[in-house]
Order: C-alpha cells, then structure tokens, then sequence
C-alpha cells in the first residue's frame, strides 16, 4: 500500500476490505478528538461489530463520535444495534430514516439517500470509497463475500474538507449548527481535492467526469458496478475514442441487482460500435468505482448512473498526480488481466430473450 505525497497531502489507494478495513479500524482506534462517519451500509455482522466496538471504546474515552447512517442502505441492521455507543455518548442519526419518512409525509425523501462510505479521523486522517461496512466486502477466507473494492485514504488538508462535507450533512439531519468547521470549499484550490453531490451541487461529480474525458489525450479507463451513463457521459467517451485516446470500460460479469446489470448490457453494443473496450470481471462482485484519466484520478461513491447523478449524496476523492495515477492504473490493469474482453460478433449472437431484457431495463433505468 504505496503512500504518494500529492501536495500537502498524503494518499494512497486501498483494495478491497483486506486493506481498507485495518486501516479504518487502525485510524478509529488511534482517534484522540473526533470520529466521523458516513456510511450507506453497515451491518450488525462481525464486519459491522468491530467499528462499532471501536467507536464505543473512542467515546467513552472522552472522543468525540458522529455518525450519520441510511437505514434503507442497512436494511438489515435495526437502530437499537447503535445503543451501545449512544450510551456511551457517541451521537448516531438516520438520513432520511423510514419514521420521519411517515412522519412527514415526504415521499421523495425515501428515492433520496445518502451513498457516502466516509470517515474522517480528527480531521487529519479521512477515508472515502465504494467499501461498505458488511460481510460482503470481508475477504473470503475469513468468510466475507470478498467483493471487489477500492478506497482512498487522505492524510492532510483534504481530510479537514471531507470533515466539513460531514457536518454539511450532519446539519441539514440534526438542524444543528457546529462551530468552527469551516463551510465545504467550492472550488479546488490543491491537487488532491473532494467532489460531492450534495444539496446545492447534485452534479458536481458528472461534471467532472464529463470534463475530465472531454480533455482526455491519452487513455480513459473506468471501473464502475452501475456503469449506465447519461447521453452527455456516452457522447464523451465516443469523442475521446476519435481523438485517438483508448477507452476502457470494466464492468462486473454477474451484478448483484440482475435489472440494473441487464441495463449496464444495454450500452455494449454500442460502445463496441464506437470503438471502446469493454471488459467483465468475473468472480466476486465488482463493486468499484474508480476512474483514471491521464494524470487524473478519482476514487469514491458515485456510479454514473441516474441515481448516483440525482438521488444520491455521494463523495468522491479527486488527484491530479502522475505517479498516483499510475499506481491506481496499474491496479486498474490487474483487474483487466483477469477479466474477459467482450467481442462484437459474439455478443450480437445473444438471443432475443436477453436483449429484451436489456432494452426492458435500460428504459427503466430512471426509475431505480
């Protein structure tokens, strides 16, 4: 696990909950102010258990210990699993939780949910990916699903940012004000800086995308579990393949929502058509979503589908740095080395059941 300096900050890329999951943990345990977490899916497992016991341990030593979860995200996980830590004067709050859904009324509050998978440890240390807190992501010889995952660990001024995109959370659920925790900055002002979709800028995340592969020059290579991209993503990429930049795509060969991979399939053909590379990586699920354009970098929560674009809070961790690049390429390669290429011919051989299906899917991929 290879640290790169990037400006004053410190990064380095952690696969799979193998690496990522030490590394939390390590930070949680060390924690001597604050512990911030914001996490779509955690689960009462012994995956979920140790950062929960972790955190508890922090506050009742007097730290500081925010966390802000979605209970659709953790379905499975009832609020009472939290009481240990509240009592021990850890705070925890629901996003959008199903009883202030009732309560008021609000029916699009349900569709909209937070997706961050973040942590930040007194405001130094902050972690950002597609890695849930469940036995899904657990390595399988330790009887985890071993999904396929990347995480980002920042040590330095971007961590103070990722601890104010929190408490820009943390304050719209609780109505509450934090003082000192300076605003979420608007613009990048380093090399290694944080997107987000939130409130205000639902789209900053896409935006990015679309301007990083509009300038693209030399490669385009994207990991993503929900790869169904709006027109103005497709056209991009379809425009970097005629400028002569290669064009990649890596996608799960068995997703775990069957409708939203048969919408992912939609778009082969024509990306084959275009002259992008398509790939499916086999084995546990591919749940990544990492891109590396050029020099640039990105490792987060957001999929480039609809609801990553307009539902979802999302983060993601932004580096522009060559040799990091290179490093997050060269993983992005093992990946490829292990997946199969799709062929043209051989998938228009498909039969018509499939392809309806795909079509079926990929009209409904708004609704999702």
């Amino acid at each position: 696990m290879n640290w790169f300096d990037v400006g004053p900050d410190r990064v380095r890329l952690l696969k799979d909950g193998k690496e990522a999951f030490p590394a939390m943990l390590d930070a949680i345990r060390h924690a001597k102010r604050e512990v911030l977490m914001e996490m779509y899916w955690i689960s009462a497992d012994k995956c979920g258990t140790p950062f929960l016991e972790a955190m508890t341990e922090r506050a009742k030593a007097g730290v500081r210990v925010r966390v802000v979860w979605d209970p659709i995200g953790s379905l499975s996980t009832n609020a009472s699993w939290w009481n240990a830590l509240t009592q021990a004067g850890g705070e925890v709050v629901e996003y959008h939780g199903l009883g202030g859904f009732a309560k008021d009324l609000e029916l699009g509050r349900l569709e909209r949910r937070d997706h961050r998978k973040l942590v930040v440890v007194d405001g130094e240390t902050g972690f950002v990916g597609g890695i849930n807190l469940s036995c899904e992501w657990l390595p399988k010889d330790r009887g985890g699903g071993g999904w396929r995952d990347d995480a980002i660990e920042v040590r330095g001024p971007t961590s103070a940012d990722l601890r104010s995109l929190f408490y820009e959370t943390w304050r719209r659920v609780t109505r509450t004000r934090v003082r000192d925790v300076p605003a979420f900055p608007r613009a990048r002002t380093r090399p290694v800086w944080v997107l987000a979709n939130n409130w205000r800028r639902r789209r900053g995340i896409r935006r990015e995308y679309v301007y990083r592969i509009r300038h693209a020059a030399k490669s385009v290579d994207i990991a993503n579990s929900y790869f169904i991209p709006d027109l103005r993503v497709r056209s991009a990429l379809a425009k970097a393949v005629t400028r002569g930049a290669r064009v990649r795509i890596l996608v799960p060969e068995h997703g775990d929502v069957p409708l939203v991979q048969y919408a992912v399939e939609a778009l082969f053909d024509r990306f084959l058509k275009q002259g992008i590379e398509v790939y499916t990586l086999g084995g546990p699920m591919l749940h990544s979503k990492t891109a590396v354009i050029d020099d640039f970098a990105t490792v987060g929560s957001y999929n480039l589908d609809e609801r990553s674009w307009r539902k979802n809070l999302e983060a993601n961790v932004a580096v522009e740095d060559a040799a990091f690049a290179a490093h997050v390429r060269a993983s992005f390669e093992e990946d490829v080395s292990h997946a199969t290429r799709i062929d043209l011919a051989t998938w228009q051989g498909r039969g018509t059941l499939r392809r309806g299906l795909e079509a079926m899917s990929f009209a409904m991929r708004k609704l999702w």
